[in-house]
């Protein structure tokens, strides 16, 4: 039985947490590891709240640092389901940072989280239709097909790219590259 539509409102989420030393490297940023967890966390968060039952990360899409994030800062992630296929959803993130010291907001990142709803038995599960209520909603979801559509594309030639490797012509190939070829075909 489906459950009913959901809008994109009820499910939103953001999560906001303190940066703390231990989450800093050598350079003293944040680790880029530290931020990709917490975004997944708001997209499991984000994604459960609109299917009603446990979600997987099955693919992080375009994550770019933009702008480092330092200790002492407040990080809040915001997340809003912005497509539903039958059984996944893509959440989109964006990060952004606060010193508080000086009220400056950074926009540090942003991102897609593919995710897949799953049953009691495990297996994918159906996730509610959703509703479009705003123009950014409309758009974001028109936005995410148009993502899926390129991506479904751009795999099918990574495919191609990879299973159609000449090693025999690696000399040329490779001759205006940054490498040394010592294979010799």
């Amino acid at each position: 039985m489906e459950q009913p539509a959901r809008p994109v409102r009820l499910s939103q989420t953001t999560i906001t947490e303190l940066m703390v030393p231990s989450y800093a490297n050598f350079g003293g940023k944040i680790h880029g590891g530290i931020l990709l967890s917490l975004m997944d966390k708001v997209a499991y968060a984000c994604a459960t709240k609109h299917a009603g039952t446990y979600c997987v990360t099955v693919s992080v899409e375009n994550v770019e640092f933009l702008q480092p994030v330092e200790v002492g800062e407040l990080v809040s992630l915001h997340a809003s389901v912005n497509y539903v296929g039958r059984t996944s959803l893509v959440v989109g993130i964006r990060v952004e940072s606060l010193n508080v010291r000086t009220s400056v907001i950074k926009h540090t990142n942003s991102s897609f989280f593919t995710m897949v709803a799953k049953g009691d038995d495990d297996k994918p599960a159906v996730v509610p239709k959703l509703i479009l209520e705003t123009r950014e909603d409309v758009k974001r979801f028109i936005e995410a097909m148009r993502v899926r559509e390129v991506k479904s594309a751009v795999k099918d030639q990574m495919d191609d790219a990879r299973s159609s490797i000449e090693v025999d012509q690696a000399s040329e190939l490779l001759k205006n590259e940054r490498c040394v070829l010592q294979y010799i075909p």
